[in-house]
Parts: C-alpha cells; structure tokens; sequence
C-alpha cells in the first residue's frame, strides 16, 4: 500500500501574463482553452529532474520516519531524464542516502506513475521487497519550446513521491489496468534526439527536440481512452460512481478532465484537479494530486486514478487510501535547504 506521499515543486512560477511576452497568447485564451494560470519552473544551471525528485523523496523518508536504509527498491517515472544514462532513479537514490539497492527508470510518459505504481505494488505483494519509492520527476521546462504558443503554455515542473509498502490489511492498489497502442507515435512525440534522429546541427536548428503534440486529436483520444478504462476498473470491481470517493484524472488539460467526469456523472466535489496552478507535468501529475489533496483523504477511502500518455499508453489504478495523513510527521522543504546546497556544490 501507499505509507506515505511527497511533492516538490520549485520556486519559480511562470505566469499566464509572462507567457504572453513571449508568446502570441494571452491569459483568457490560456485559461478558457486549457484551465492553466500558473506553472512552476526549475531554473538554475546544472539543475535537472532529480533535484526535485530527491526532495520529494527526502521528504517522504522523513514524513513516514523510515530510513534510507529500508528502502530495497527506488523506480523513477521521467520523460526529462538528467541523462541518457545512467538512470535519475540511481541519481536520486545517492542524493538521498538509498545505497546498493534495485534502481531503475521507467519511460511511460504521462502514465509513468501508475505505470511505476504497479511495478512496485507487484514487487511488494510477490515478497521480493518490502518497502519501495516510486517518485516521478519531471523537468518538462526543458523540453518545451518558448516559440511554440500551441504547447508552451501547457507544461511545468515537479516531483513527487510515493512510499509503497507491505501491508496484510485490505489497503493499497487493489486493482490495475494499463493499455498501449502505438497508433499514438505520430501525434504526440519528440521528432529527435533517439537514436531514429540523433542529434544534430540540422535537429538543433529546427527545433526538434521539443514536444510536438497535434492537439485535436490527442484530446479525443485522451477523453475516450480515460473514459473507456476508468469504466472498465469500475466494473471489474462491482463499483458504482457513487461509492468512489475521489476521482484523479491526469492533469493534462482541464476541458479533457471536465468532460470525462460529465460523461461519469462524477460529483464535481470528487473530482481533483490541480492544473491551475502546476499545469501538465506528464508522470508527476496523479502523485503531485495525491500529495496536494493528501490532507483531504481518510483511510479507506476508494480512490480511481486514470492517465493518458504519449504512446499512446494510458490506463487506471483502483487504489484504497492506506492511512491516516495526521498520522505523517510535519514536514517542509526548508528542512532539506542546505542538504541541496552541499549537493550542489560538490
């Protein structure tokens, strides 16, 4: 079961009205297209995903008072890697003090955190590990193009972080279905950069290694294949919209995620959207809700998180909230402030 929740965000906010000096656009046309006012950037040199990610994870370990050392597993959903290798996950986990255990990244673009989720609930239930981290982490500034008006008002960054744990009590991830269809290459993907296109003057000069999104046609794939699998987990668990308790949509654009939960017949109150104020932050959306709304949650609740991605890969967890948040210790990221300037500094 989930033991424990984290975010990070940084300090820097971009702003409707900012974006307009860049761009051809302005605030109504953002906010009555997408829903986004406001999202967080990373700025500073050298900085990359796992910066945020080991804060998110430093302050998960320190909300559930566990040890680096329990941790036997660190899996890391990120399209914003800080590398092409080694994996962010191994990056995060010296940050933090995890040492000799299983780290890996997994690529399941917006889906990565339940796609991350379901891995580690996997590892728990077989018995090979007991506790894990999912954190995902994405810099999604750092492949947005400022030229773009169509794409750049969509994205920020952030981190946020899970601590998934073995448990006899009926709590956790009690259901999960993920799909793919790679129809979705030509619509949403980076044009180069793999090794389809490597990098190159040619690449770099017509500007290539951003998000390329044909927008029309990902929001109805995105509303459809969201709608289609969050049916399909309520279903296969005998449950109604009514006994739901929160409904979590990938927080990719607000008019995709009122018009699923208007063809749910979802109680508006249910529904949680944080998009105002981060944007899209592709795999770090669902974990930065969980731990926004974590105040929110009783133990017990029912709980159904669904994601779109670039894949085109989406799915749903049906997830049993698996404790008491005033159970957490208190925690705030000032406490990890010169932790990250020793860091940086080495």
């Amino acid at each position: 079961m989930i033991a424990g929740m984290a975010s990070y965000v940084p300090g820097d906010i971009l702003t409707n009205e900012e974006l307009s000096k860049m761009v051809d656009t302005n605030d109504e046309w953002i906010t009555s297209r997408v829903g986004i006012k406001t999202r967080h950037i990373l700025k500073g040199e050298g900085l990359g995903s796992s910066k945020m990610g080991s804060r998110a994870v430093k302050k998960v370990l320190y909300k559930t008072n566990t040890s680096p050392s329990e941790i036997e597993a660190v899996i890391c959903a990120t399209s914003t890697p800080d590398y092409r290798f080694p994996s962010t996950a191994s990056i995060i986990a010296r940050k933090v003090g995890i040492n000799n255990v299983c780290c890996y990244d997994i690529q399941a673009a917006c889906s990565g955190f339940i796609v991350a989720l379901q891995a580690a609930t996997s590892y728990v239930r077989s018995g090979m590990f007991k506790k894990v981290i999912v954190v995902s982490a994405e810099k999604m500034s750092s492949i947005t193009d400022y030229q773009d008006r169509s794409t750049c008002p969509l994205f920020g960054d952030a981190a946020a972080s899970a601590l998934v744990v073995a448990t006899e009590e009926e709590y956790g991830v009690m259901d999960s279905i993920i799909h793919t269809d790679g129809v979705g290459l030509p619509f949403l993907h980076m044009k180069a950069g793999g090794s389809v296109r490597p990098a190159s003057i040619e690449t770099v000069t017509n500007r290539e290694h951003f998000v390329y999104q044909e927008g029309r046609i990902v929001y109805k794939y995105a509303v459809s294949l969201m709608l289609q699998v969050s049916e399909e987990i309520l279903n296969r668990n005998n449950l109604t919209v009514n006994a739901i308790d929160w409904f979590i949509p990938h927080q990719a654009n607000l008019r995709i995620i009122e018009a699923i939960a208007s063809r749910m017949e979802i109680d508006p109150q249910k529904v949680v959207v944080t998009i105002e104020k981060y944007g899209n932050t592709s795999a770090a959306s669902i974990p930065l809700c969980l731990s926004d709304w974590e105040k929110k949650f009783k133990k017990g609740d029912k709980i159904i998180l669904t994601s779109f991605g670039a894949g085109f890969i989406w799915g749903s967890v049906y997830l049993k909230w698996g404790y008491d948040p005033k159970d957490m210790r208190d925690v705030t990221d000032s406490q990890f402030d010169n932790e990250d300037k020793e860091e940086e500094q080495q």
